[in-house]
């Protein structure tokens, strides 16, 4: 080594700072790449992606090769570093434990810290810039890396511990709701909204979204025949409950279509009943998730809700579950009316049989939708009375008045909300 110039040995310790940089750097860019975003060039078929990934798929390997590189490296830098120190300052041990230290800082610097700040922001493109020599060094030390994994995974036995190459592949639910909430100014506000809708249709149940039984229009089988066939030549529905003696005693769903088919006069409570479809009866507790699942399956797009005791609550379709995801696409009758009329004060008329989660979204409200349904059940909740027309309040931030009431329950409400 004596023989050696001194030029010859700084460049040797540059080259090495160098190296140990590379190795750090690495090390972060590949912990620290988005996976998914790999994977999908990868299908794509970006060469640096698919070395990449194969690095990933083996990450025990990976790392194994960059500590042995970088373990090499730093030790070198040292050896380095003392020879240069013996070369300048010969015998003088002061100055050998000063270019030790010198060393060491350098390589907290230019070796470590800087290179894995700079792979943690710019981890994609300096992941697949490493990969190529990542893989021939993989090739090359591969004696040495089994070696090393080896009395690794003996270790790991010792201490009782179990591999998990999947910990990093797998997302929660949670967690992939949080990603989509993150990735939103990279897609359409659309598509953002529909996939976040998505992650609620599991804790959204059916008695969230359907029609309730008094707002359910259905055919009385018992009824006069003009009448039944006035009510089926007007409705503005494809399909209908049909009910005998009592509204509770659904017995039928009637494909309106179908009776649209027939003549005026062929139209009588005979043919009706042999054309109405059973009822499909299902739990109000069910979560819309899996319905629209059950809907698939039983080829329905209709069911009657009942609660607990078997009574009836209202009416779910394919439509309210499909509109809780892209939102409303079908139109109400007219019998219905709106929901929401803005006035020119700026408040905003209100039906009292409103859904709160449909308020919610449409006029981006924070109404507690965890305990009643529908704006009429949260003032009574409230009140625990049915309080008088002109009676007024605060909910949720919201200052509420009640307009009018009626039949033991609260059909309008004016919201002052100065915020929508």
């Amino acid at each position: 080594m004596e023989q050696l110039p001194l030029a010859f040995l700084y460049t040797a310790l540059a080259a090495c700072l160098f190296t140990s940089a590379f190795f750090s750097g690495a090390e972060t860019a590949m912990m620290a790449v988005n996976r998914y975003k790999v994977a999908s060039k990868a299908r794509q078929g970006h060469r640096a992606a698919v070395r990449t990934q194969k690095l990933l798929s083996q990450t025990d390997k990976l790392l194994s090769v960059i500590l042995i590189g970088n373990t090499v490296i730093n030790t070198a830098s040292a050896t380095l570093s003392a020879l240069i120190a013996d070369r300048l300052f010969s015998g003088n041990d002061f100055a050998l434990g000063i270019a030790t230290l010198l060393v060491a800082i350098a390589i907290l610097i230019f070796s470590e810290a800087t290179p894995k700040v700079l792979a943690a922001t710019y981890a994609e493109p300096l992941a697949y810039a490493a990969s190529s020599p990542l893989l021939i060094l993989l090739r090359v030390l591969y004696p040495a890396v089994w070696l090393v994994n080896l009395f690794v995974s003996a270790l790991i036995k010792a201490l009782r511990l179990k591999k998990n190459n999947d910990n990093q592949q797998t997302l929660s639910p949670e967690e992939l709701r949080l990603l989509v909430l993150e990735s939103g100014r990279h897609m359409e506000k659309k598509h953002h909204t529909m996939l976040l809708n998505l992650f609620e249709l599991a804790s959204i149940t059916v008695d969230d979204v359907m029609t309730p039984r008094h707002q359910m229009e259905s055919i009385d089988l018992d009824a006069p025949t003009d009448e039944i066939r006035k009510q089926i030549f007007t409705c503005h529905h494809t399909r209908l409950p049909v009910y005998s003696c009592n509204p509770d005693n659904i017995i039928g769903i009637l494909h309106i279509r179908k009776v649209l088919s027939l003549k005026e006069d062929e139209v009588d409570q005979t043919s009706l009943r042999e054309m109405m479809r059973p009822p499909y009866f299902i739990p109000s507790s069910t979560p819309l998730f899996t319905q629209l699942q059950n809907f698939q399956e039983n080829k329905r797009r209709i069911a009657v809700v009942v609660d607990e005791y078997g009574e009836m609550q209202g009416l779910v379709t394919l439509e309210d579950i499909l509109e809780q995801v892209v939102g409303e696409f079908t139109t109400n009758a007219p019998t219905q009316g709106a929901k929401v009329l803005r006035q020119p004060d700026g408040s905003i008329l209100l039906d009292g049989a409103s859904s709160l989660r449909e308020l919610n979204r449409k006029l981006r409200l924070s109404f507690p939708v965890d305990g009643p349904k529908t704006l009429n059940g949260l003032i009574l909740e409230h009140f625990q009375d049915i309080p008088d027309a002109g009676t007024c309040l605060v909910l949720a931030g919201q200052r509420i008045e009640i307009v009018q009431t009626q039949d033991r329950s609260i059909r309008v409400v004016r919201l002052y909300a100065s915020n929508i």
